[in-house]
């Protein structure tokens, strides 16, 4: 019965979680009770060196910048006035609108990493415009919800910099790895609004043409190239830089972070109050992320002191499961519990557990990472408890009922499914960029 103590410990855990205890202080306080049973005070020496050699992790520096630069720029005006020009050029299509919510999720996502801003900065300016315009509610918040998690699969994500940290793999490599399965997922969206839009011209009325032509009477070319080349030199600085081999993702979100204070001074949106605000919130979050990270150092150390990564490799190897259905099972608690619990608990409580094992059988763990980041979006975006859509619903003006929230996210959830059995099945998808780079 001992030998199983190390997953009763992990079954406590994630009970308390679900109970709505805090995570890091149930994650640390367990650990640490577990740890002077079982290690006696010896364990506060050892859990010692493994908090200071994870603050010491110069990869996890990235985290707060980039946090800051993503809030910088959702505080900068810049999605507005990408939202404004991209509908303006697509407004002639049916579901003209809803291409440019796309495709400005997708310029965002490469510009800041951060769901939760991302999903609330679209909801807020594109979706009472869509309703006005005569979108179906269901599509407009389909697409504005699915847009915004776009910032979990495409580089530079603080999910990819976190799940890099936790495998032990290069960020960069991740970053790279992401990049076409982000670029399929965002076609795959735009193929099916085109699609819906022709079948049902009335749920994605395209824009008047008086309201068009207006736009190009206006120095249009002048507004293009300003909404346009900002957010572009940011993505070309940030990415190319890492992909350039220049500089290593934290230096390269160094560089993003003074990129997104100049974009802001160059939109006139700059002044102490607004910088107070987003360092306010970018100490919060960055805070939120390392005492958690803390907390499962702590239960990482008890939980292998213990003898359990050994214990569940031996119970794997015992019930002769095949890599494939490990990693079916791993994918489907990752995407249980991404109902429950944000992603960054799912990062440093499930996936430390599960590395030792896919390493143990082979397994590329870049192609682990995506597949998670792929599926954690996923599960950001399936009713009931989605994040994105609480996201969403939050900013939503009072007549979208949450009901037409989840009918509208049915589709993008199936074409991440889609995606996600294309990227297992093809791992090609993933492995092709980092390694046309490397010749």
């Amino acid at each position: 019965m001992s030998e199983y103590v190390p997953f009763i410990l992990f079954g406590l855990v994630f009970l308390l979680i679900l109970f709505g205890y805090p995570v890091a202080f149930t994650l640390g306080g367990l650990s640490v009770i577990a740890g002077l049973i079982y290690f006696d005070t010896n364990f506060f020496y050892l859990l010692s060196l493994r908090i200071f050699g994870t603050m010491n992790n110069f990869v996890l520096m990235a985290v707060p910048l980039f946090v800051f630069m993503g809030i910088m720029l959702e505080k900068s005006g810049l999605a507005e006035r990408l939202l404004e020009t991209m509908a303006m050029l697509f407004g002639k299509l049916k579901g003209g609108l809803a291409i440019s919510v796309v495709i400005v999720g997708g310029m965002l996502a490469a510009s800041t990493g951060i769901v939760g801003a991302t999903v609330i900065t679209m909801g807020m300016i594109s979706l009472p415009t869509m309703l006005k315009r005569g979108y179906k509610t269901e599509l407009a918040t389909g697409v504005i919800a699915s847009s915004g998690t776009l910032g979990q699969i495409i580089p530079p994500s603080v999910v990819l910099v976190l799940l890099g940290s936790v495998l032990n793999i290069s960020v960069g490599d991740l970053f790279t790895a992401a990049i076409i399965p982000g670029v399929v997922l965002v076609g795959l969206y735009l193929i099916y609004i085109v699609i819906y839009a022709m079948i049902k011209p009335e749920v994605a009325p395209c824009i008047p043409e008086g309201e068009r032509k207006e736009f190009w009477k206006e120095g249009a070319t002048k507004k293009i190239v300003y909404a346009f080349i900002f957010p572009f030199l940011l993505i070309l600085t940030v990415l190319g830089s890492i992909f350039a081999g220049i500089a290593s993702p934290t230096e390269a979100a160094a560089v993003g972070a003074i990129g997104s204070i100049l974009l802001t001074v160059a939109q006139k949106r700059f002044n102490l109050k607004i910088l107070k605000e987003v360092m306010k919130e970018t100490t919060f979050l960055t805070c939120m992320v390392f005492v958690i990270l803390i907390g499962a150092t702590s239960f990482s150390l008890v939980f292998r002191g213990m003898g359990g990564d050994k214990l569940l490799s031996e119970l794997i190897v015992g019930a002769n499961l095949s890599p494939y259905v490990f990693l079916a099972l791993v994918l489907l608690v990752v995407f249980v519990a991404g109902f429950f619990i944000d992603f960054i608990e799912i990062i440093f409580i499930i996936v430390p557990v599960a590395t030792p094992i896919f390493a143990a059988l082979g397994i590329d763990l870049v192609w682990i990472g995506i597949l998670i980041a792929l599926n954690l979006q996923t599960s950001f975006l399936t009713p009931p408890f989605g994040f994105s859509l609480f996201y969403l619903k939050g900013v939503a003006p009072p007549e979208v009922k949450t009901s037409q929230l989840y009918r509208g996210i049915v589709p993008f959830v199936a074409i991440q499914i889609l995606l996600l059995i294309l990227v297992i099945i093809f791992p090609e998808l993933v492995s092709f960029l980092p390694q046309l780079l490397e010749k």
